[in-house]
């Protein structure tokens, strides 16, 4: 099984549709065999669903993450394991053992906003991405 993590600097990154990398796992028998940092090449929102289903994700680990890319994702067969923060590693390694903590309401609302409050500048991590 291959997983994707949002990937910043070892943590979590808390924008699904701003990730720049993720850092993919090959799992197998409930523990990590391989692991893989890629950047996304400025590929975007819903065209990172095509990036991930590309390289055989079959899941994805992310903080905030909206509804339109939650579809794509599902329409290319990717499980969507969000409302996770912290370290990558131990957050695939939960995942592989069946220990992860997640959100399945998870719905990043950064498009709703009013103009005095806008995700990038903050990195939907501490309001409704959750």
């Amino acid at each position: 099984m291959k997983i994707a993590v949002t990937h910043n600097n070892g943590e979590i990154f808390q924008h699904f549709g701003k990730s720049e990398q993720f850092k993919i796992y090959c799992i197998e028998n409930n523990k990590i065999i391989s692991s893989e940092v890629v950047d996304t090449n400025g590929t975007g929102h819903g065209a990172l669903a095509g990036f991930l289903k590309d390289r055989g994700v079959e899941a994805i680990i992310c903080g905030g993450i909206g509804s339109g890319a939650v579809n794509a994702l599902a329409d290319a067969g990717i499980k969507v394991y969000g409302g996770v923060s912290g370290n990558a590693d131990k957050a695939a390694e939960a995942l592989a053992e069946d220990k992860l903590v997640y959100s399945s309401e998870v719905n990043c609302s950064h498009h709703d906003h009013s103009e005095e409050h806008n995700c990038g500048e903050h990195n939907c991590g501490s309001h409704s991405c959750h």
